[in-house]
């Protein structure tokens, strides 16, 4: 991913969710995803589809079991 696309993602992401704190942060052995992080966390990770022309993005968070509340 270009340095322009992580910058439109991540405006993008920011705007839909109403979050500033949303960084998108190259991944250095791969160029097609980015680490998507909420401050200083950790959240997940986004691929660049790129299939006959059409671009699409798709996330994947991850949620550790251990981090989840007890209820």
């Amino acid at each position: 991913m270009t340095p322009n696309e992580i910058a439109r993602l991540q405006a993008y992401l920011q705007g839909k969710f109403n979050n500033n704190m949303i960084k998108l942060v190259r991944r250095p052995k791969a160029g097609d995803s980015v680490e998507m992080m909420l401050g200083d966390e950790f959240i997940g990770v986004i691929y660049k589809d790129d299939d006959e022309g059409e671009v699409s993005y798709s996330m994947n968070v991850c949620v550790l079991e251990e981090d989840l509340p007890k209820l």
